[in-house]
């Protein structure tokens, strides 16, 4: 129990790492929290989907250049372990913030996550992310 408890814990972590990557314009820490092969999927609340670290790494690069200032707020997590090796889980994240062009962004949101273990330990293999109330993205070209 103690060492699902702390497994929890490491995933949990890598939210809140990507999160402060964002936040920090710095894609590398970001980054930090995928497997090699991880997918982010962000085409339900309006950007795109990429596959692969280098793809993820490029549209981070793209938000750090074009964003003035942002925050995210990651909560409510809920990890489920599927192996020993795999797992799956929620968490609900609050952004919001300022292009460099001045526009205005806010959204509101679920991601539905899958983890897997590697030789660095647990990291995400998947987000999606779903609007939980209509994103306001006016102007944001990323």
């Amino acid at each position: 129990m103690e060492e699902r408890a702390a497994e929890r814990y490491e995933i949990m972590q890598l939210s809140h790492l990507y999160a402060r990557g964002l936040d920090r314009f710095d894609p590398l820490e970001a980054l930090s929290a995928f497997s090699d092969d991880a997918v982010w999927d962000a085409t339900a609340v309006g950007l795109d989907r990429f596959e692969g670290r280098e793809k993820i790494r490029e549209f981070f690069e793209r938000d750090a250049a074009s964003v003035a200032d942002q925050f995210h707020i990651i909560t409510n997590h809920i990890v489920e372990f599927d192996g020993p090796d795999s797992a799956h889980g929620t968490n609900y994240v609050f952004s919001e913030g300022h292009a460099a062009s001045g526009a205005k962004f806010r959204a509101a949101a679920l991601n539905e996550d899958t983890y897997v273990r590697t030789a660095s330990g647990w990291r995400i293999a998947s987000r999606a992310i779903s609007p939980l109330t209509p994103p306001e993205l006016e102007g944001l070209d990323v």
